[in-house]
């Protein structure tokens, strides 16, 4: 069954053509909130396409304090696009995160690092030639402290 899902996809990917081609380089902003904590934040994402339709997507998000707690997030994803159309693509996400939580308190701070995984779903729409618009939906999967993220962002492919 694994096989046919595969192949399928394969076919879907192959039949709209790549909607990106090997050696783009996108560079984005985004503004992100997690579930765990209602937190909103910002961040920035580097996206690379090493072969077409595959993408290493580095990325950094702050998030701001809420409760006496702020946080950052690093990250590396990869995505494989599938393009729906000439200016729609979805894509699979999986990758690895890294997160610092520091929490206020009376007698100062506490900071907590945690290290995990990262599995979502993403989508980007080509608003003009060079600029996309995009939505990422992920699952942060951490020691202690798993959450739900959603990105909203644009980004700039050269």
């Amino acid at each position: 069954m694994k096989k046919y899902i595969l192949l399928a996809l394969v076919a879907l990917a192959t039949a709209f053509g790549a909607s990106a081609e090997a050696g783009d380089v996108s560079i984005g902003g985004q503004f992100a909130y997690a579930s765990k904590n209602s937190m909103a934040g910002l961040g920035a994402q580097v996206q690379y396409e090493p072969i077409t339709n595959w993408r290493i997507a580095p990325e950094f998000i702050y998030y701001f304090e809420n409760d006496e707690m702020s946080a950052f997030n690093v990250n590396v994803n990869i995505h494989y696009i599938i393009p729906t159309s000439a200016t729609f693509a979805i894509y699979p996400m999986a990758g690895f995160t890294y997160a610092n939580f520091r929490f206020d308190n009376l007698v100062g701070h506490e900071n907590y690092d945690r290290c995990g995984a990262n599995i979502g779903m993403g989508a980007q729409y080509q608003i003009k030639e060079h600029l996309h618009f995009f939505t990422e939906e992920r699952f942060q999967i951490l020691k202690d402290w798993n959450q739900s993220v959603t990105c909203l962002g644009l980004k700039y492919t050269f």
